[in-house]
């Protein structure tokens, strides 16, 4: 099945058009700057072809009638008719407690996406303009909806309930639900496969660490406990996100320095985290340059940063009685071996070896611990659009089966 993969964000959207049945990404690419008169599309097709131009694009209506116009060109697209277009499976953030998996996109599941924008209010209401914009320029081909937080969803209460009063949670829904679920179910399946063992019998520990990080303990293939809460603010240390603070300090900060909700809001997510404590950057890679170049703040955000995620790992193995494997993956997690080597030092005690040769190789997918090594550590990127364009066409053949 040919699927159309929608990431929609505030001014920009980003797609892939894949073949299910043999995993090809025929077409991918984006809109950025949407809203605005020099908006910009770049678009890759599976040949290497590779086109990038400027147009105005004021609304994601119009962002995507561009992206199916690019489909069907003649000298840049992949197909001649937009009924090839088989189905659209869409990136949706929140789910709240709806939803535990995917879902085909029906009337009622739009007004429950509406329900969880107070839940993800930079995300939701774009994620549903592009679902909206689909419904008008492809209203025959059916839409499915891939939830971030769904593969979360069967952590046990104990979990994902905070120390509050718990009519907060029955009055306003304040529990943990986590995030970046979509990538941390591919690459805990994937580890299963390349180690050849079912995932039923695995425990494995997913790291997804980009600028926006968050780990999960996968028990037997089920997510029981995730770093992310109730907002993607809590947990790791992050490019720009704090992470977990005592919630007091909001508090203290809020009457020391004089700052709104709004103020104190942008100081936890977007100035603090790698960058606040380095102050020179949120990219590891420059991080990593200061440090070596002899800088100590840069130094203390790198240890920060990967103290954080190997103190989680210690965590997460008493909460599953042990682990298995653990995978590292995102834009860090895929990319710097120093980071990993970091974390890895100390955790002998597990059965984990590192192999510093395995370690340092360039293949994107490998595993980086020693033959004898009693815990297995991977590199696997993520492929969170795969398993969009899966998801869509397991549910979307199920749905067209049984209308015959």
């Amino acid at each position: 099945m040919k699927v159309l993969v929608l990431n929609s964000g505030s001014s920009s959207i980003k797609y892939q058009f894949i073949e299910t049945t043999t995993r090809q990404v025929l077409a991918r690419g984006q809109v950025e700057r949407i809203g605005m008169d020099d908006a910009v599309l770049s678009h890759v097709r599976i040949d290497g072809d590779t086109v990038k131009f400027s147009a105005e694009i004021l609304d994601h209506n119009i962002a995507i009638e561009y992206v199916v116009a690019i489909l069907l060109s003649k000298n840049h697209g992949v197909i001649k008719d937009k009924s090839e277009i088989e189905a659209v499976g869409h990136r949706v953030v929140h789910g709240g407690e709806e939803f535990s998996g995917s879902v085909l996109v029906t009337d009622e599941v739009i007004e429950k996406i509406k329900e969880n924008i107070e839940l993800a209010p930079l995300h939701n209401p774009h994620n549903l303009r592009g679902i909206i914009a689909c419904k008008r320029l492809l209203p025959d081909t059916p839409q499915v909806a891939v939830f971030d937080t769904a593969f979360h969803q069967k952590m046990p209460e104990h979990a994902f309930i905070y120390g509050l009063p718990y009519e907060l949670y029955k009055k306003y829904k304040i529990r943990r639900y986590g995030f970046h679920g979509t990538s941390h179910r591919y690459v805990s399946k994937r580890a299963s496969e390349i180690l050849g063992v079912p995932i039923e019998k695995l425990r494995i520990i997913t790291a997804h660490l980009g600028n926006g990080c968050s780990m999960a303990a996968v028990m037997y293939g089920v997510s029981v406990d995730t770093t992310m809460g109730f907002t993607p603010l809590e947990g790791l240390l992050m490019g720009t996100r704090s992470g977990d603070i005592d919630p007091a300090i909001v508090l203290y900060i809020m009457g020391k320095e004089g700052l709104s909700m709004a103020e104190v809001n942008a100081l936890l997510n977007k100035h603090s985290g790698l960058l606040g404590i380095s102050g020179v950057s949120s990219d590891m890679r420059e991080i990593i340059e200061e440090m070596r170049n002899g800088n100590p703040r840069a130094r203390l955000a790198f240890d920060v940063f990967c103290y954080r995620i190997k103190k989680y790992i210690g965590a997460y193995s008493a909460v599953m009685g042990g682990v298995d494997a653990i995978v590292f993956t995102a834009g860090i997690g895929e990319n710097s071996p120093d980071v990993r080597k970091k974390i890895c030092e100390g955790l002998e005690f597990l059965g984990i070896k590192i192999d510093d040769e395995k370690n340092n190789s360039p293949e994107r997918e490998k595993i980086i611990t020693t033959d004898d090594s009693l815990v297995k550590v991977l590199v696997i990127p993520t492929n969170e659009e795969l398993v969009i364009a899966l998801d869509t066409a397991e549910i979307v053949s199920k749905v067209l089966a049984n209308t015959k």
